[in-house]
Order: C-alpha cells, then structure tokens, then sequence
C-alpha cells in the first residue's frame, strides 16, 4: 500500500463522521500509511470549534506529520510558478501539500481534484466509499 497524505477536506469529513473518510483513512493507519501535513493541520485548527479540540488533537496525533523543509518550500513555489503559466490559479497551501506528496513519495487523498492538476500523485479512493453518508 503507498504512503497517503490525506488533505485537509478528507480530514474534515473524518472529523465530521462521514463513513466513507472513516473506511479510508482507518485501514491506512493500521497498515502506518497515512500522513498529514502540518498545512492541514493549521487548516483543521482554524476552522474548529472550541468543542471539536479534543477530538481534532487526538484526530492529528494518529498521523505521521510532514513538516514544510526548505526543499518542499521551493518546489511548492516551482509548482505554484508551472500552474500560473498554465493558466491555473492554485493555493500556496495546495502547492506545498502537493510538494510535500512529490517529493516524499506519497499519494494525496482528497475530494478536492482540481487543487492537484497532476493526477498522478492523487490517491484513487473507490467510487463506493464517496457516497456520503
């Protein structure tokens, strides 16, 4: 099984109980394959509620962290600069989580598939675990 880095929206839905976030992200955990980046992290803090801390603490504390090193830095500010020539306006955040994927080895598991232009570092989740629930 690769490395995932779940984004931040699959998290939320974890957070928020949707099953199908819960089916994929458990069996990456048993298996020590899931990360989080420290971007999704602050993502996750600043949209909670005071009553969601515990759980989001005990949420990130389940995952291995990547950090944003100088190296990830500048290849999220290369990608950022390939996307603006194409036309495409992505987020900085969206540019460093997907540095982080490139240059760690991992596959991104989000919802979000327009925040990743390359499709080759995307987790493919099942169609079935979608359907929200």
């Amino acid at each position: 099984m690769p490395t995932v880095l779940i984004d931040t929206d699959i998290a939320i839905d974890f957070l928020r109980g949707q099953s199908y976030a819960k089916n994929l992200i458990v069996p990456l955990w048993d298996s020590d394959a899931a990360y989080l980046s420290v971007l999704s992290v602050y993502e996750l803090y600043a949209g909670m509620k005071e009553n969601e801390k515990q759980a989001t603490r005990d949420f990130v504390q389940a995952f291995r962290l990547e950090w944003v090193t100088p190296e990830i830095a500048v290849k999220g500010g290369e990608l950022f600069q390939t996307y603006r020539k194409k036309g495409l306006t992505i987020t900085a955040i969206d540019c460093l989580i997907g540095s982080t994927a490139l240059l760690k080895g991992h596959k991104i598991a989000t919802r979000n598939l327009s925040h990743y232009p390359d499709k080759e570092h995307l987790f493919k989740i099942k169609l079935s675990l979608l359907k929200k629930n």
